[in-house]
């Protein structure tokens, strides 16, 4: 199928293939027709699909079908997204599809000061792309009202709500006082999406692309079981490796973060890091020099990767293993995209061994096991390495580990008996 064949307008054809793009995603294909319907949607789809342009597209075609030339333009699409760096990337597919229209966008996002985006607002838009903190700091200010909205966006809802943006989003779906059609897009569908899109959507049409938690089959994933303090000098032998040609390591904390960045670029590896605790400029500074190829290695945490959207990158390593299953299928997630093939490697330490079980149970399938001849599992690691056969009788019960001897047993008999006897015959 092509992107004609969806009714597509003449004018955003040129931009779809201007931008790359010769046919529509699977995700593409199903969403947009119901989405210039009028239809209510909840959409799922794995990461690097084509979510965004999923629901920018038929948007630009319905806001341009109905603009009214001369008047002051006012708010009449919401999406709302939830990082920064998300609201950039789906800013930039929005003024990249609506570059032969006449559509206004900006983003309210915070880090940044107001100031800009309270005069953008001012001089009328057609979309805002929002994250939902700001958004209700404008909306609490009376600078910004939602009574003129037709299309209501969450784009990676599963994320909002793990991030505690629950509250925000309600306040934020009761602000919306016009007739609107409303669309949830979401990587994962779990019970608390579900459960939110029945308060949100009316009648809607379901569209699941992919089959709901299940890594991309384009990606090769194996895992290293190494100790914690050999992981930065395994790091260090894999990214001097030709294939690796751009990679995204995942950290658990901003201060690792920092630290790796540091070792790294000491070794002579070319490495910048992103997340919270950098400015909104800084961010963005780190993402360009990653996509423009200044630098090889990007080292993220979990909240700040989202939003990072690279075809091309060829691995995804998770220095320290995520806290849940649906945290490392949004991190692999982040290569093999737009049908390229990509890999993903895992380093878990010993304190790290219960993570890989669920991870593994929650995929349905086994990791391969790599090994690296300078570095040597823990010992006892190699019995574990199956994420069916419990580890726990290894862990949970270090008595088996020091038995008594059978002479202490002895012992410890005859001294009971002696006590049993001298209670009987001092009575």
């Amino acid at each position: 199928m092509t992107f004609s064949e969806l009714n597509i307008h003449p004018r955003l054809l040129d931009a779809i293939a201007q931008s790359g793009y010769t046919e529509p995603t699977a995700i593409q294909e199903e969403s947009i027709p119901h989405i210039l319907n009028g239809n209510d949607m909840l959409g799922s789809a794995q990461t690097g699909t084509g979510k965004t342009a999923a629901f920018a597209l038929p948007i630009i075609q319905r806001l341009q079908d109905s603009t009214n030339a001369g008047q002051k333009k006012q708010a009449r699409a919401l999406i709302l997204a939830p990082t920064r760096e998300l609201a950039v990337q789906i800013k930039d597919s929005f003024t990249m599809y609506a570059k032969y229209s006449s559509i206004k966008t900006t983003t309210v996002y915070g880090g940044v000061p107001k100031r800009r985006q309270i005069q953008a607002i001012k001089r009328g838009v057609d979309v805002i792309i929002a994250t939902p903190g700001r958004l209700l700091d404008l909306m609490n200010m009376n600078i910004l009202k939602l009574d003129t909205i037709e299309y209501y966006v969450l784009d990676e809802a599963d994320r909002m709500l793990d991030m505690g943006f629950i509250d925000d989003v309600k306040a934020i779906t009761s602000a919306i006082t016009s007739a609107h059609q409303t669309m949830l897009f979401s990587a994962t569908l779990p019970k608390a999406i579900t459960d939110l899109s029945k308060a949100l959507l009316v009648n809607p049409v379901r569209v699941e692309v992919a089959k709901d938690n299940t890594p991309l089959e384009t990606i090769h994933q194996s895992i290293y079981y190494i100790k914690n303090t050999d992981k930065t000098a395994l790091l260090g032998e894999l990214l001097t490796q030709d294939t690796v040609t751009s990679a995204l390591v995942f950290v658990r904390t901003k201060q690792g973060a920092n630290r790796l960045t540091k070792v790294l670029n000491e070794m002579g590896i070319k490495a910048d890091a992103i997340h919270g605790n950098k400015t909104q400029a800084q961010r963005q500074q780190s993402l360009n020099n990653f996509k423009q190829k200044k630098t090889k290695i990007l080292v993220a945490t979990d909240v700040a990767s989202r939003g990072i959207d690279i075809d091309a990158l060829s691995h995804v390593i998770n220095y320290d293993l995520p806290e849940t299953p649906e945290t490392y299928l949004h991190r692999i997630g982040r290569t093999a995209r737009a049908g390229r093939l990509g890999s993903s490697i895992s380093f878990c330490s010993p304190e790290e061994r219960h993570l890989v079980k669920s991870i593994q149970n929650h995929i349905s399938m086994k990791i391969p096991v790599e090994s690296h001849p300078r570095f040597k599992q823990p010992k006892g690691e190699e019995k574990r390495v199956n994420p069916y056969q419990s580890s726990q009788k290894i862990v949970e019960q270090p008595w088996k580990k020091h038995k008594k001897s059978k002479h202490h047993r002895n012992r410890t008999k005859q001294t009971k008996s002696y006590k049993k006897y001298q209670r009987v015959h001092a009575a």
